[in-house]
């Protein structure tokens, strides 16, 4: 249904806490059922390098996002099939975001407690100077109502986003209009 609605990537969640964790099964049936029409990103959190490098290739995933405490020196073995997570409150999270390799990068809201898919938004002027250096992705909070501003605001690579198109109530299903209305939103025009 993602790939129907025109999303360019999709994301597997295999973080262990995660409501919206899938099982390497799972993983291994979508990522054949999308094999070259759309980019899968794994999403991961605290784990080895070895662990990361043997579930991409289990799964044949298209790349990684690191989203737990990863060390700038975790995410340099998998560059550049990888970028890092950076979670945002301040303007020295985004001096942090700066000390991982890589050409992309992913920032989304910090909240204690929380790896990301809060649906809580952040201060997006602050990593607006960041999309100009990197190929952000940004995440946090994106929604149909508000993705217009945020892409106003930060002039982002691209959006993730989970919770805004989630059907209420049950984090692993999707809703096919709001995908659309929002793929419809971000998508690049000529301006």
């Amino acid at each position: 249904m993602c790939l129907r609605e025109g999303v360019s990537a999709i994301g597997l969640n295999f973080v262990a806490s995660s409501p919206r964790r899938v099982t390497e099964e799972d993983a291994r049936a979508i990522v054949d059922a999308v094999r070259g029409r759309v980019l899968v990103v794994g999403v991961v959190a605290d784990l080895s390098v070895a662990e990361m490098i043997a579930l991409r290739d289990r799964v044949r995933l298209g790349c990684l996002q690191l989203h737990g405490e990863e060390p700038p020196e975790a995410l340099a073995p998998l560059l550049p099939h990888a970028y890092k997570a950076i979670r945002i409150a301040t303007a020295s999270d985004v001096t942090r975001a700066d000390g991982y390799g890589g050409e992309h990068i992913l920032v989304d809201a910090k909240r204690p407690g929380a790896l990301g898919g809060t649906g809580e938004t952040f201060d997006w002027s602050l990593v607006a100077g960041l999309a100009g250096r990197r190929r952000l992705t940004l995440a946090g909070g994106i929604r149909p109502e508000n993705v217009t501003e945020a892409i106003r605001v930060v002039s982002p690579y691209c959006v993730d986003v989970a919770s805004g198109v989630e059907v209420p109530g049950d984090p692993r299903k999707k809703d096919a209009a709001r995908v659309r209305e929002l793929v419809s939103l971000a998508a690049p025009r000529d301006r």
